[in-house]
């Protein structure tokens, strides 16, 4: 029975490929309880997904969209032009960056000057450079 169907599907869908795709997935929607438009004669699912696109019972352009929804991994929409709320912190990094001449400590708010009386270096506590 299933080789008729297809054959009987052939002129109603482009190409057997997309015949098989669209089958599969009208057949996937009546396992998961979407309501039959023909009568079951005790045939399985992809039977009767053959039998309705071959009697033409369901537009099978929808279910063509279907199938591109299923298997998208990213929905595309348009964005508006929202306002993006920023985290805590992100407005007042984002003016540190912007800041041409960002001070030289580590934070925006640290001043860093020289000082004499600043902490001796490596030579000073290793007792000086040799001197000959």
């Amino acid at each position: 029975m299933a080789r008729v169907t297809v054959e009987d599907c052939i002129d109603k869908v482009e190409n057997r490929f997309e015949l098989v795709m669209v089958a599969a997935q009208r057949a996937r929607k009546i396992g998961s309880g979407s309501p039959l438009t023909i009568e079951r004669d005790n045939d399985k699912n992809p039977v009767v997904a053959l039998r309705e696109i071959a009697e033409e019972t369901i537009e099978t352009p929808n279910l063509k969209e279907d199938l591109v929804r299923s298997h998208q991994r990213m929905v595309a929409y348009e964005e508006d032009d929202e306002q993006i709320d920023l985290m805590d912190g992100e407005e007042e990094w984002g003016t540190i960056a912007s800041q041409n001449s960002a001070p030289s400590g580590m934070y925006a708010d640290e001043i860093v000057e020289d000082d004499d009386n600043a902490s001796p270096s490596l030579e000073d506590l290793a007792g000086g450079a040799p001197t000959e």
